[in-house]
């Protein structure tokens, strides 16, 4: 008689109805609970030029001044800079909702004069958020809730020149979206008119189709035919049309979040003025738990197994090197020391971007020392 093995977890399940209430129903609220008492991590990065309204938008979106915003009061002034990467920690509450909120401000790429590579430190960042985390996993004594430091969204601002995206951008979005969530934004589509803005986003869908860019969401079979149907609806309005502030303009008798200007008051929530309450629900009220899933079970798993197999291969070629060494030299005098207490071979994690061949790596001590856990 022949048995086919089932493997556990896989096996068809009968559906049981309990005949009267045993209580594991309020397993969600026990999990609501906890989570409510922990509290949830976001990090926020912003991209682009300098002078697109980065911080303001944060403001905006976030109904509150969490970052500074250097915004000119006039033509004259000059712009400021961002000189180089700046975490704003801040902690919001709402309806007894806790949100650990980290902004990356990130230096306005394309303002030097040579721009080569200038994606650089903005790639190395979230690398090192990465490497950061794969440390606390496996150090022997980690956390019960390791501090997470990982990019869960890129806002990508693009600025509005109606003619589509410049090279720099084209060359920033191809290494930033393989290893982050990005959402692009035009930013100040004020600027624009709502032809000329239709226009502009059907030119750059066009180009992000042709270079393959993969723009978050991205598709997952888990997805149910309404979230499936959500997505594509977002994806259709990518890059969103956006329009900052962080000042109030009464209009109709009551106050907005807006800008007023010789045509008149431009209200951010107004969909018929730009996409901004599009973009916030978006990114906030339908898609932040599924941000910070992606960016733990997508990117950063691919970082993760790049990380450790390269690991692997370079103990297997020091013990190869290791064996050979051994068979050639001549044998050691016997010291009384058991080299079982010695420990096992433990490589470092070195930080920034994922190892090229672990063969063309210097060679390194036999014993290394342990992998040093980063302080926030």
């Amino acid at each position: 008689m022949s048995t086919t093995t089932v493997e556990p977890g896989t096996e068809e399940r009968m559906l049981v109805t309990p005949s009267s209430h045993v209580g594991f129903d309020s397993i969600t609220s026990q999990i609501e609970k906890r989570l409510l008492k922990r509290g949830f991590q976001f990090n926020l990065m912003v991209v682009g030029q300098s002078g697109l309204g980065k911080s303001t938008l944060i403001n905006t979106l976030f109904a509150s001044p969490l970052v500074t915003s250097y915004g000119r009061t006039n033509p004259t002034e000059a712009v400021e800079r961002t000189p180089e990467i700046k975490v704003e920690r801040c902690y919001i509450q709402e309806n007894g909702v806790k949100l650990k909120l980290n902004i990356i401000d990130t230096p306005g790429y394309g303002d030097q004069v040579n721009n080569e590579k200038c994606w650089e430190p903005i790639v190395k960042y979230i690398y090192d958020q990465q490497a950061s985390y794969i440390r606390r996993e496996l150090t022997a004594s980690r956390e019960k809730y390791p501090v997470d430091t990982r990019v869960h969204c890129v806002l990508f601002f693009i600025q509005p020149t109606g003619h589509g995206l410049k090279p720099i951008d084209i060359a920033v979005l191809k290494r930033l979206t393989e290893i982050a969530n990005v959402v692009p934004v035009i930013a100040k589509s004020d600027s624009l008119t709502l032809d000329e803005r239709a226009q502009f986003k059907q030119t750059i869908q066009a180009e992000i189709a042709h270079h393959n860019l993969k723009i978050y969401p991205y598709p997952n079979d888990e997805y149910d035919e309404d979230e499936r149907a959500l997505n594509d609806r977002i994806k259709s309005q990518i890059p969103f049309a956006i329009v900052g502030s962080d000042r109030t303009v009464l209009v109709n008798g009551r106050e907005v979040r807006g800008r007023k200007n010789r045509w008149g008051v431009i209200n951010v929530e107004d969909e018929t003025h730009c996409e901004f309450s599009s973009l916030r629900n978006f990114l906030i009220s339908t898609h932040l738990q599924d941000l910070i899933d992606t960016t733990a079970h997508t990117h950063y798993e691919a970082f993760r197994k790049r990380q450790l197999t390269a690991l692997k291969e370079n103990s297997r070629d020091r013990e190869a090197s290791s064996a050979t060494t051994s068979a050639t030299a001549p044998a050691p005098p016997t010291t009384g020391v058991s080299t079982a207490t010695q420990g096992p071979f433990i490589p470092s994690l070195a930080p920034g971007v994922p190892p090229t061949n672990p063969s063309q790596a210097p060679p390194r001590p036999t014993v290394a020392p342990p992998v040093p856990i980063p302080k926030d």
